[in-house]
């Protein structure tokens, strides 16, 4: 009878040693959950204050390109 108790006292002990475990893997994935949420709002954040940066730099660079262009629509283009 001992030995039957034994293993059932061994087989609850690694049960519960899953049940440890596991609980800490639900922990992990939730802070890591937020943690990659976190970071998708900073990009976020980041590509708008790019975008936002972007946007006088592409109208000066408009015409900055407009400006070398001849009357005719081309640009350095030789007329045979």
């Amino acid at each position: 009878m001992l030995w039957p108790m034994f293993f059932l006292a061994l087989a609850f002990c690694g049960i519960a040693v899953l049940g440890v475990l596991a609980v800490r893997v639900g922990l992990e994935v939730r802070r890591f959950s937020r943690a990659v949420g976190d970071s998708s709002e900073r990009i976020t954040r980041a590509a708008e204050s790019l975008e936002r940066a972007a946007v006088p730099l592409a109208a000066r660079t408009g015409r900055e390109a407009g400006a070398g262009r001849t009357p005719g629509g081309t640009q350095g283009q030789n007329e045979t």
